[in-house]
Order: C-alpha cells, then structure tokens, then sequence
C-alpha cells in the first residue's frame, strides 16, 4: 500500500518540487540541449522518474516498475493504436496511387503553399482534432503537406502549431467534460470560459502558419486572408462554446475557417503565391537529395513528385474519399448517440494486477488511475482501422497488399511506439508517486498570483502525457482547490488548465513522434522540438498574462453560471 507525501524532501514542497521536476528537465535537456533521440529521452527520463519515485517518494519499487507498464500499454493502445492506423490509412493512399491526386485536387483550391497550411493543417486538422484528437490530426494532415510540396522539417513545425487551436474542444470536448466531472462544475460552464480564452490564440494561429511557411514576406501578403480564417475560427469558437455547443465547438469552428477562406479565395487571390511554390520545390529537391537513413524512414518520404495528370470526377473522388469516409465514420461514431453508447457499452476497465488497489492519492483516497480502460472497439484507431479496410476495398487492393502495408507500417514506427511507451511510462510513474501533484501543489501556494501561473500547470501536464485530458485529470482538482483558496472563480483556473494545455501539446515527445513519424523525421524529434518550443512559450506567456487579467481587471470576461 502507498499513499504520496507532497512534500518527501525535508517536508519542503520547494525542495520537494525541485526533485519532482527532474525527469521533465531530463526530457527538455536531452531533446534540447543534447539532442538525443526521442526513444533515448524518454527511456532516461523514465529511469529518473523511477529513481527520484523510490529514493525521495519512498514508493514500493515493484509499485515502480508496474505503474510504468500500465503507462506503457497506455501508450500502445490506445496512443499507438491510433497512430499506427492514421498512417497505415495515409500509406493506403500511396500504395495504390491515389495520394499524388490528392496534390491536385487541393491545388484546384489554391497551389499557393502559405494557403495550403492554412487549409490543411489549421481548418482540416481543426476538424479531424474535433473528431478524433489523439495525435491523428497531426499524423493525417502531416502527410498531407508532405504530398503538396512541402519539406518534411516545415510540414512537422506547421501542423504542430496548427494543432493548437482545437485541442481544448477537441474529441468532442473531451478535455473539458473531463474537467466538469472531476470538479462538479457544469462542463458547459468550462466551456463558455475557455470559448473566452482560446479564440485569442486561435486568431493568430494562421498568421503563425504564413510565418512559418514564407516568413515576414508571406505575412505581408497573404495577411488578409489568414487574419480573415483566423478571426472566422475564433468568433465561431467563441459564439458555439458559449451559445450553441460545447462539444461540436471545433467542428462548427473549423468549418467556418475552412468556409471563411473558399469566400475570401473566390474575391481575392493573394501575390507571391508562385514564387513562393518555387522556393518549396527547391528546398524539397534539396531535402530529397540528402540520405535518409533506414531508421528515419517515416510515411513522408514515399510522397510522389508533382505531376501535370488531368483529374476526372471520378478520381476527385477517390483521392478525397479516404478523408470524407474518416469524417463520416467519425461523426457518426462521436455524435450519433445510439452508436456513442454502444461503443462506449463495450469498454473493458481493467484493475491492473498487482497495482489496483495499493496506491492511495495524496488525500488518502484509494486512486482510480490504476484501471485500464481498454477501448478495443471504441478508440479513435479502431475507426482509424475499420476506415482503412473500406478504403482498401473501395481502391481493389488485394489482402497481401493491405496486410503487407500493415506490416511495413508497424516496422517503420518501431521507434515511435518504443519513445510514446516510454513518455507515457514515465508520466504513470510520475503521476502514481505524486511528483506530478507536488509541483502543482508548490505551483498552487502562490495565492493570489497563482492565477497568473495557473496555465502552466495545464501545459506541464500536456507536455508529459501528451493530452490536455490527462492534463485535466492530473490538475482540474487542484486548480479548484487553490481557487477557493485565493478567493477566485474556480471555473476560471480550472478552464486556464484547458486553455494552457493547448500549447503545451507541441512540445510534448508524444506528439513530437507522432510528426516526426508521419513526415519520415523519426529520430529528429529535437530539431523539430527546438523549432516549436518558443512558439509554445510564448503563445504560454500571453495565455498566462490574459487569465491573470482575467482574475482581476478583466473578470467582466468571465460569464456566470
């Protein structure tokens, strides 16, 4: 039996924090500074995370070693499961030669790249994150810019902050319906205040996207267009949260963006477009001619070369329908609620052997987290499977080549499976001690200014496991406890751990590998770490200063319940 001491080192909860935080230091300077592989990184800051559990925590070591298991076969399923499908789905297309159409037909939009990331990544993604979450969104629209042109380093940079704008309202609202039930505040409520903090990030976004793609030169032409999405995104967000849905916030959202820009596109059409097509078509032929190494080969690097083909109406259709059955599928299976319930009816809660049943909260409490819930039916890769079957049949690929694909597609992201195992191992372990609940505790005594800080929490929790649920499930107590505490609206810290998940979620290893993957960047994760970790802070930064004006000046902001 093991119950977590806030406070193990000297009974300091600074000292005690300092100590909790080294696995996350591990993770930061070892992709960071050092450099080292992902799967590297997150096996050493598991072995930190299992030192600092058993030599300052005092937790059982066989309690250790099986909080990390139930952490890795988190990660394999149903992380993994997901992954591994979305790309196996992606891999389908190449396969049988409807992905270079693909090409074609978002060039009949626009061939311009800065308004290809904004559709894909930003509104598409949108939509694929307010159906799915879970890394898929990354994976898909990754591949994706891949296949318009883009080189692999920029495709994973785009869509990495491009995923930030829905993942608060993402799967159907889960982060925040997971909020409302731990805290007992109406989850609409959440909503509404994070419908009030995320649509300011929301409406930069895709100017971030044309820096990102083109620099200060795309920015200067294409800026109508993107403020224009961006605006169209937020105000959509806004007005549904608070009014319309909670859970269909992103699909309304994303919707609006995607229609905001066809509107401004048919009226006005932006300069630079070709020029800036030119310098994609040089930077990938230059990014072609270097070696990719066995290990670093991911799903990008079988992208085709661009073609002049004529499209049918036929092949338009085939080159979208894997997209169009994936949202189908999806929406019936997310808002369909005779389905909804049964596929939720056929999930397994597994109490995880020898771990259930011995570990207490802080509280004293016995912990829930010790039960695996095993969605065989209900994941988002099981949708992910059954869509790539169809797609499969509809494309007449033979059994051996489907399997055959499969089989690639698991050899391939050997790697990524090993480094989501191990970042989701050691977040289990870290959670199970309570090195997780010690720095938000010593995060928390801040009184008062804890508003100010109340983001980080929520991005420190995503950036670890990889999911502003589980950064929910991890804070959303204690953000209302210390709430009540300082005399502050609890939905208001409670919605600042949503809002300040959705920019940790770039930066997390995880999510990291999912991109790294999909574009053919496997063991480069810290590159493309150290090209989204300032954007992350400093999208953090601002989030924290508008919740804390939120807490006082601006509390006119906040509705009431």
């Amino acid at each position: 039996m093991y119950t977590p001491d806030l406070a193990p080192v000297a009974g300091s909860l600074l000292w005690s924090s300092l100590v909790a935080l080294l696995p996350l230091v591990t993770i930061f300077v070892t992709l960071g500074v050092l450099c080292w592989k992902a799967y590297w990184a997150g096996l050493a800051a598991l072995a930190v995370a299992g030192f600092v559990a058993v030599l300052a925590y005092g937790m059982p070591i066989h309690l250790v070693g099986l909080s990390a298991t139930q952490g890795f076969a988190f990660g394999l399923f149903p992380i993994m499961w997901i992954v591994v499908n979305a790309i196996w789905l992606y891999e389908l297309t190449v396969r049988s030669g409807r992905f270079e159409d693909l090409r074609l037909v978002i060039d009949l939009i626009s061939d311009d790249p800065r308004v290809q990331a904004i559709i894909i990544a930003f509104c598409f993604g949108g939509l694929l994150e307010a159906l799915a979450g879970f890394g898929a969104p990354v994976a898909i629209t990754g591949v994706m810019l891949m296949a318009v042109g883009f080189t692999a380093m920029r495709a994973a940079s785009v869509v990495l902050i491009a995923n930030t704008a829905p993942v608060a309202f993402g799967a159907i609202a889960i982060p925040i319906i997971t909020a409302g039930n731990l805290t007992g505040i109406d989850y609409e409520h959440i909503g509404a205040v994070v419908g009030r903090q995320t649509p300011f990030l929301a409406a930069l976004v895709p100017l971030f996207l044309v820096v990102l793609v083109d620099g200060r030169r795309g920015l200067r032409q294409l800026w109508p267009l993107a403020a224009t999405v961006g605006v169209a995104f937020a105000v959509a967000q806004f007005v549904s949260s608070n009014w319309l849905s909670v859970e269909l916030t992103d699909i309304v959202a994303s919707l609006a963006g995607l229609a905001a820009a066809v509107l401004v596109l048919r009226v006005w059409k932006p300069s630079g477009g070709r020029e800036a097509l030119q310098r994609m078509d040089s930077e990938r032929a230059h990014e072609d001619a270097d070696p990719v190494s066995p290990e670093a080969a991911g799903g990008g690097v079988a992208t085709a070369r661009r073609t002049t083909v004529a499209l049918t109406p036929t092949r338009v259709f085939l080159a979208l329908f894997p997209y169009l059955l994936v949202i189908a599928v999806f929406s019936l299976a997310k808002l369909w609620a005779p389905l909804t319930g049964w596929l939720a009816g056929t999930d397994v809660k597994i109490p995880w052997p020898g771990l259930d049943g011995n570990v207490f909260t802080p509280a004293g409490e016995l912990s829930t987290s010790t039960v695996y819930s095993l969605q065989w039916l209900s994941s988002p890769g099981t949708l992910l499977l059954v869509s790539g079957l169809v797609v499969a049949l509809v494309y007449r690929m033979s059994g051996r080549d489907t399997l055959g694909v499969y089989r690639e597609t698991v050899v391939k992201l050997r790697f990524a499976i090993l480094t989501v195992g191990s970042v989701l191992a050691l977040a289990y372990v870290m959670n199970q001690s309570g090195q997780t609940i010690t720095i938000g505790s010593w995060i928390a005594g801040t009184g008062a200014a804890f508003a100010f800080f109340s983001p980080v929490l929520g991005w420190l929790g995503t950036a670890v496991t990889g999911s502003d649920t589980s950064a929910n499930a991890l804070f959303a107590t204690l953000q209302q406890t210390a709430a009540e505490k300082a005399g502050i609206d609890p939905a208001l810290l409670v919605a600042a751990n949503t809002s300040g998940g959705v920019v940790g979620k770039m930066i997390s290893p995880q999510n990291l590998t999912i991109a790294a993957t999909a574009v053919g960047l496997v063991g480069r994760e810290s590159d493309i770490f150290r090209k989204v970790i300032w954007w992350s802070v400093g999208m953090l930064l601002a989030l924290c200063l508008l919740v804390g004006l939120q807490s006082t000046v601006l509390s006119w902001m906040i509705p009431t319940p």
